[in-house]
């Protein structure tokens, strides 16, 4: 039987309030004089999803980083059988297309960037050939993204704008999120992030950081020139082969693998696997060793005494080796000075840092009065869980650092404690504030003049940069604390380089008298001549070997003068007496 339904009078009376809003807004428009009738709101564009399918097809570009990052990146990608390519170093022609193509108003690594990207792809439509319509079928672009108070969260919009103007558009951009994963579903994703795919890009990231530090640290003193460069390139095809030769399917498929499926999950066994062989494997160090000894048939002469430059700032500006930062590594290099760069393997024990207080924050305010005793537990598990995890992830990341660089000769500095970072850079920057390298600007500049790591610390940063604009403030309040430290902050842009060079020029004509007085000091504590210890030097090849080990003397910064002392204390112990007295011991202010 069917029964009659009354009608609602809600649907007449919604539609009756929704014309007297229309009407009263049409109203106040009209009285305002605007017009809103071609308003057309912004659509994120719809995004052609990179399939699985495509991998034997579509190329994967991507680039920001130094040339070895990007060379160990690129072998990892090959070697899980990507087609990859690396967008080259961006240079001013690059700044001059993302400022035409791009929105005003931004910041310098966002038009280099920007318009490397650009020009790369009109090469290759213009020179080589390829048709518009396989560009845009055939290769994608991967970068990464944030989000924060920092212009680095757009990125991905202005890239998208930047093709769209160029006439490129509907070009793929895969934005990979520093707080992990990819922006599409790990079924249909042509790049697929796993564990694997993860510590390949983890060891990509130390082993570059470790051969950049090896570069910058000999070749300020090789007695060949250009040999560091060569050898260097020879370590890097080196590693290359071992970051695409790894071969994880061995270790899947490996005896502590199958023992583990029969007890727990095969992914958690395959996980646990590849963990273990991490933490154990000789695969990387192997690879490491033989780069040692490429590197340690380098001759070096310690006994020329350079100042320590440290490299701080901006993670773009700091790290990129092109026009970005005005070429500012060569220019150091060519000057006379020694560069400590920075590793990125430091950003991810600073990411590391930074989640690990937010989720002390966040369990500190949080509502744990419920009755139900089963809530509470859950959540203190959940949060005990994740401070394990960070613990874990922390201590493995150091270890593994710390053992590829023993597996590199030992030399090269271990990665900054983070917990020490926050000690001495909270006082002037809040640790919770983040953006950009947040506190670790300020931190670094204390630590490393304070642990005489450094005659001076030059910051490097875009113009604009807000995070790093917070940081200078603070610098005011460090320097007028810290009298001896020479610090000088650089904002770079497409222009300005001669600018830049001049002002860094001064500040390193002070670094330059620090180091010699520093060396002048050191040889005369030794009890010899410079004349003595070059000559004892000259007469044992292993005193002129990259990797030679030497105590880092209290109060001396520069290797020379740490050299110097060390030799004087091999001499005395071979039963050497100086030539010359002390008070005969010529001047050394040609060094």
């Amino acid at each position: 039987m069917t029964t009659a339904r009354s009608s609602s009078p809600l649907p007449l009376l919604d539609d009756a309030i929704a014309a007297t809003l229309r009407d009263e807004r049409a109203r106040m428009m009209a009285e305002a004089g605007l017009d809103n009738s071609n308003v057309q709101h912004f659509r994120r564009p719809v995004e052609h999803k990179f399939e699985r399918a495509e991998r034997g097809q579509v190329t994967v570009w991507f680039g920001g980083l130094t040339m070895r990052h990007e060379q160990l990146i690129l072998a990892g990608l090959e070697g899980f059988g990507y087609r990859a390519g690396i967008v080259p170093t961006p240079a001013k022609p690059d700044f001059q297309a993302g400022k035409e193509f791009g929105n005003n108003g931004q910041c310098n690594p966002t038009y280099f960037t920007v318009g490397a990207l650009v020009n790369h792809l009109r090469r290759l439509r213009d020179e080589e050939h390829i048709p518009l319509e396989v560009i845009l079928r055939d290769h994608l672009f991967l970068t990464a993204g944030a989000c924060g108070p920092c212009r680095f969260g757009m990125y991905e919009a202005e890239y998208r704008l930047a093709l769209r103007n160029a006439g490129f558009d509907g070009f793929r951009v895969i934005l990979f999120q520093q707080g992990g994963g990819l922006e599409q579903s790990a079924l249909e994703a042509g790049l697929e992030f796993n564990l694997n795919f993860f510590l390949t890009l983890l060891n990509s990231f130390m082993i570059g950081d470790l051969l950049n530090e090896h570069a910058y640290a000999i070749r300020p003193y090789e007695v060949v020139a250009g040999q560091t460069n060569e050898v260097l390139a020879r370590c890097v095809t080196r590693m290359q082969k071992a970051v695409r030769d790894k071969d994880y399917d061995t270790i899947h498929d490996g005896m502590f693998a199958a023992m583990l499926a029969r007890v727990t999950p095969v992914n958690s066994a395959i996980a646990a696997a590849t963990f273990v062989d991490q933490l154990r494997g000789t695969h990387y160090t192997e690879a490491l060793n033989e780069c040692r000894a490429m590197l340690n048939d380098i001759e070096v002469d310690l006994l020329r005494p350079r100042p320590i430059c440290k490299v701080t700032g901006e993670f773009w500006a700091q790290t990129t080796e092109g026009d970005g930062n005005f070429r500012m590594f060569p220019f150091l290099e060519g000057e006379g000075a020694e560069v400590l760069v920075e590793p990125i393997a430091t950003w991810i024990t600073y990411m590391l840092n930074q989640a690990t207080n937010k989720a002390k924050d966040r369990y500190a305010v949080q509502n744990d009065d419920s009755p139900r005793v089963k809530i509470r537990v859950a959540r203190e598990v959940a949060y005990r869980q994740k401070m394990y995890g960070l613990g874990v992830a922390r201590l493995i990341l150091n270890r593994e650092y710390d053992r590829f660089r023993n597996a590199l000769g030992g030399t090269a500095h271990a990665l900054v404690n983070q917990l020490e970072l926050v000690r001495v850079g909270h006082p002037y920057y809040n640790s919770r504030a983040g953006g950009g390298e947040g506190h670790l600007e300020v931190a670094k500049n204390i630590y490393y003049s304070n642990k005489e790591l450094c005659h001076m610390v030059l910051s490097l940063k875009p113009f604009g940069c807000m995070p790093s604009t917070q940081s200078d403030g603070a610098q005011a309040a460090v320097t007028s604390h810290f009298k001896d430290m020479i610090y000088i902050p650089i904002e770079t842009s497409g222009e300005g380089d001669i600018n830049a060079h001049s002002r860094v020029q001064m500040a390193l004509g002070e670094a330059k008298i620090k180091c010699k007085q520093e060396f002048q000091l050191a040889v005369l504590r030794s009890g010899f001549t410079l004349a003595e210890l070059q000559e004892f030097v000259a007469t044992h090849r292993e005193l002129r070997e990259p990797f030679r080990h030497i105590k880092h003397e209290k109060g001396v910064i520069g290797r020379a003068a740490n050299f110097a002392l060390h030799v004087g204390t091999l001499m005395r112990a071979k039963g050497i007496q100086s030539k010359v007295s002390a008070s005969r011991t010529p001047s050394l202010q040609n060094t």
